[in-house]
């Protein structure tokens, strides 16, 4: 007799769609999978009514994030061809930090008559970088108070975290920063839709939210930052926190019309979509970094130890899996700039060489990139297109090719942006052991495993073995393992991933000739990174030149 009789829902809100997979409860295995693309995607220029937007804001509709209920989840359980009455649970994950103002009901703003034009009403995606200036005096600010958590976040916090945004709202927008009687993260927000009750998790309110040590920054800090802020934590954001895996609440009536679940099932804490693939990837021990690898890259593990590491993300306890110190790091941009170089940056014969082949873009570059040996091209890059997430902590940074000559070749241009995104990685990982905190293994996750060549080059580089997720539906995958643990069906999330979790072991190993070419590489990946990251600060006088430039 099945030990874990019945199935449970993950859904994975990313980027641009939500994915939503069925998964027994007894070993993991996908039975049915849908995706859901958010209509409005990401609103980098403008909003629905059309008003512009100013250069770096990200916002997002969070209408959409319904609709992944309504479309997707419906979907994925007609594909799998369980009955609904035997789903026992529901969990979600998100991209962070995606944070949103509403009422206390719930409601954001963006919904409520009159204010459809005023852009603080959305919601902020976690590429919104137009927080910056905010950031920088949040961080001044901690080391001349001598605040002990700004260690805790490498000796910055992040203009994608939600203190900054939450500032920028207030100095841009007062009105509706005193509307806002709710400050939530999307990933608690979803929760909150489903279950009719507010509920916090640790992952956010540790990583995004700056909550260490059972609280969050005091009321004198923030009186000092600005002096209508200093209620921010005690009336928007604090509330009931859970840790990963617990019971959020109950699938409402209303919810369960939504996604043709059962009303009543178990729905988990929310969560972070990097941190929830780490029991999808079977990457629970220290020592095993899990890059997820997509529009951007996030890189978490686990520690025994708490360790301050420099330019990290933050470091929680219990953050990523209960009892254990739960590190995080990231790269701002990764398939983005891959993305930004195929769409812009590739001529026509280029596309149509492609087209010919019946490859995609993508694939024909890296094939051609693959056919040169390493340093063919002269080139080398900085993958700052989206600024810095680690280990500078600077999204004013911008990215950067160097050595190109008038017979540089796309494919070229393509492979240094590539190494670029791997040069960014070993930076993290060097982080990381330079502070004491030792990475052993990289498993990778996300929509980029399917370029064998880009992984291979991530083992060459960091000269590490490389697992792969036994998954293309990481992140819905661990969002359904932490579904099972709410749902009574195993103790813990360790004996959850054991059962339900699935990598493949040293898929890509180091070759020693490459790996000592790279050497050379990326000791010139270094030069230029401390240089525009900390000698000169040129990038940060062309983005100001840039704003002057688009206000006039």
């Amino acid at each position: 007799m099945n030990a874990h009789p019945g199935y449970v829902v993950g859904v994975d809100y990313g980027t641009l769609s939500g994915r939503a997979v069925v998964v027994r409860v007894s070993d993991g295995a996908e039975l049915g999978t849908a995706v859901h693309e958010y209509a409005h995607a990401v609103l980098e220029r403008a909003l629905p009514s059309g008003r512009r937007l100013p250069p770096d804001w990200a916002l997002q509709v969070p209408q959409d994030y319904v609709d992944v209920l309504r479309v997707a989840v419906p979907k994925a359980l007609a594909a799998s061809g369980v009955p609904a009455e035997e789903v026992v649970g529901l969990s979600t994950d998100f991209t962070a930090c995606t944070v949103l103002p509403v009422l206390a009901d719930g409601t954001p703003l963006c919904e409520l008559p009159g204010l459809e034009d005023r852009p603080h009403a959305y919601v902020k995606l976690w590429k919104h970088h137009a927080a910056q200036g905010q950031a920088d005096r949040i961080n001044a600010l901690a080391h001349a108070r001598g605040e002990r958590w700004i260690s805790r976040y490498g000796g910055k916090l992040s203009s994608e975290w939600a203190l900054a945004k939450a500032l920028q709202l207030l100095e841009e927008d007062p009105e509706l920063y005193a509307r806002t009687e709710r400050w939530v993260e999307a990933a608690d927000w979803v929760v909150w839709r489903l279950t009719g009750e507010e509920t916090r998790n640790e992952c956010t309110a540790g990583y995004k939210e700056v909550y260490q040590d059972g609280a969050f920054p005091s009321r004198d800090y923030l009186r000092a930052l600005h002096p209508d802020l200093v209620d921010l934590f005690d009336a928007k954001v604090a509330g009931r926190l859970l840790p990963l895996g617990a019971l959020a609440g109950r699938l409402t009536a209303e919810a369960a019309a939504w996604t043709g679940l059962p009303e009543g099932i178990a729905v988990a804490a929310g969560n972070v979509d990097a941190h929830v693939t780490v029991p999808a990837a079977c990457a629970i021990e220290p020592g095993q970094l899990v890059a997820i690898m997509g529009t951007s890259t996030c890189h978490v593990m686990n520690g025994e130890a708490l360790a301050e590491v420099p330019g990290m993300c933050g470091v929680v306890h219990g953050g990523i899996t209960p009892g254990l110190w739960g590190y995080e790091a990231g790269q701002s941009g990764v398939g983005d700039i891959f993305g930004w170089f195929v769409q812009h940056g590739t001529p026509p014969y280029v596309h149509e060489e492609a087209a010919a082949r019946g490859v995609s873009v993508h694939e024909l570059l890296s094939r051609q990139a693959a056919e040169q040996p390493v340093g063919a091209h002269g080139l080398v890059a900085l993958d700052w297109h989206n600024g810095n997430r680690s280990v500078l902590v600077n999204h004013e940074l911008s990215g950067l090719v160097l050595g190109l000559t008038t017979t540089t070749q796309p494919h070229e241009v393509y492979r240094a942006l590539l190494e670029a995104t791997a040069f960014g990685t070993r930076r993290i990982v060097q982080a990381f052991e330079e502070s004491g905190v030792p990475v052993r293994e990289i498993v990778v996750a996300g929509g980029l495993l399917k370029n064998a060549f880009l992984l291979q080059m991530y083992a060459d580089v960091t000269q590490r073995p490389l697992s792969v997720i036994g998954s293309e539906q990481g992140p819905a995958l661990g969002s359904a393992i932490h579904a099972a643990v709410a749902a009574g069906a195993y103790p813990d999330v360790r004996a959850a991933s054991a059962a339900m979790g699935r990598v493949r072991r040293a898929v890509y190993v180091p070759d020693e000739g490459r790996a000592a070419a790279y050497d050379a590489l990326y000791a010139e990946y270094e030069r230029l990174h401390d240089h525009f990251g900390k000698a000169d600060d040129m990038m940060l006088r062309l983005r100001a030149l840039r704003r002057r430039a688009v206000a006039q």
